[in-house]
């Protein structure tokens, strides 16, 4: 059993001061506010916030971070810089980038992810000996880094869509594919939840609309429905998605999903950009989350998407880093909120409660972990410490500092009860160093 006492708190009816939280068993047994500190007691000063959720995360992107940010272009040109990427990726430099890229998240203030994970084969679409080798690499990178993970292996069939139906795979997406919707299912099926770890979930995940043919979408929902698995889509994120599924199917993406029966409580829509008042109704009405990543949806020039009108539909919000141009909780959450004003002209479109549950519970949720990002008594043990005396958050009240504070104030950073981050230093050492070295192997 572990006891920690936190100068401030965020709790479930707001921030408290002086708060123990005994741990035991990565679970939270215990929260006393306004409670002195005992001796044997590890101390969080500065105010200490629920795990932080990343929903959405590829993590081979992170190789192209500074490589595509000027000359022009838009996301079907920054795609072909990112399928250049894979050319040098197998297991052994997908798991040291992705370990690197997981510590950096967990520096960040990360405390679980999910990763939307296509790069399953060899180069051409060769099957590895292990079929699911990648996708191991990945599990075993979040496990070292210390980050909770939710591997969403992704269906991946076809190669894109336009108004004359769907586009075979080129010699990159051969990687993506295992050639038929039973063959995926066949695969993840060997890919199980460790009930001897409980920091590991297994989830399903659509490409798009794009990519999975219509025929094929209902196999993938009633795959993740039967197993109760955590169900993620790319939707709507440029309009030329929207303009191929109609022109094609006669429908949005969204109503296509809805009509397969892919929207559920259950599923995670990704990005939700180019939506009519259709498809805010069709995912409000289904409860389905939508997972905004503000960073990569600027970055990529995607589009400002609907939040506040989906949020006030009923289907939650909850937040990504999607291709790393930033890894920054505090700014993916803050740019909702900032994206929102600049659309409307007007200031405070979320409270900061909203905000917080959107960077947190709601992610948890989307991602399987229902008892997640929330201090307090039976969740999980997951809780992030942020410093109030930065030239950032100097000043700032503890319950306001989503709006101060960046990355670089997160000092202590606690997954399953343990202390992953500790004054400021993750325990793998220097991120920085780890991030260099597995870059340089897939760039070069």
């Amino acid at each position: 059993m572990t006891t920690f006492w936190c100068e401030h708190a965020m709790l479930p009816g707001g921030v408290r001061n002086g708060v123990r939280v005994v741990v035991d068993r990565g679970r939270i047994l215990e929260v006393l506010a306004e409670a002195p500190a005992e001796p044997g007691d590890i101390r969080l000063t500065g105010v200490v916030l629920p795990g932080l959720a990343n929903g959405h995360s590829h993590a081979f992107h992170r190789a192209l971070r500074g490589h595509t940010h000027d000359g022009g272009g838009n996301f079907w040109s920054w795609r072909q810089a990112m399928y250049s990427v894979t050319h040098r990726l197998d297991p052994e430099r997908y798991h040291a980038l992705a370990r690197a890229v997981f510590a950096e998240m967990v520096l960040a203030g990360y405390t679980v992810v999910g990763e939307f994970h296509y790069v399953h084969h060899a180069a051409g679409g060769r099957r590895y000996d292990d079929p699911n080798v990648m996708g191991t690499a990945l599990v075993s990178a979040a496990r070292e880094a210390g980050l909770r993970i939710t591997l969403l292996d992704t269906c991946y069939l076809a190669g894109g869509l336009t108004a004359g139906g769907h586009q075979p795979l080129d010699d990159v997406q051969q990687r993506f594919s295992d050639g038929t919707v039973e063959a995926w299912a066949e695969r993840v099926a060997r890919l199980q939840d460790d009930d001897d770890d409980d920091t590991v979930r297994i989830g399903a995940a659509v490409h798009s609309v794009r990519a999975v043919p219509c025929d094929d979408l209902a196999v993938v929902g009633d795959f993740a429905a039967r197993d109760g698995r955590p169900l993620h889509v790319h939707l709507s994120e440029q309009p030329g998605e929207n303009l191929a599924c109609e022109g094609f199917y006669g429908c949005s993406p969204a109503a296509l999903l809805a009509g397969e029966g892919l929207l559920t409580p259950d599923t995670t829509v990704v990005h939700a950009t180019h939506l009519s008042d259709n498809d805010i109704e069709l995912l409000g009405e289904a409860r389905s989350t939508a997972c905004f990543c503000p960073t990569t949806e600027r970055d990529l020039a995607d589009g400002i998407g609907p939040a506040r009108r989906l949020h006030d539909s009923g289907a939650p919000l909850a937040l990504g880093s999607d291709q790393h141009a930033v890894i920054d909780p505090f700014e993916e959450v803050r740019g909702v909120e900032m994206h929102e004003r600049l659309e409307s002209l007007e200031r405070g479109r979320f409270a900061g409660g909203e905000l917080l549950s959107m960077a947190t519970r709601n992610g948890y949720h989307a991602l399987g972990w229902g008892d997640g990002g929330v201090v307090a008594a039976g969740r999980l043990a997951d809780f992030v410490a942020v410093r109030l005396d930065s030239p950032r958050t100097a000043g700032c009240a503890p319950d306001r500092v989503l709006f101060a504070a960046t990355s670089a104030d997160v000092t202590d950073v606690v997954v399953a009860g343990e202390r992953v981050v500790r004054d400021g230093q993750h325990r793998a050492g220097d991120v920085g160093r780890l991030l260099t070295d597995a870059i340089s192997a897939v760039r070069k």
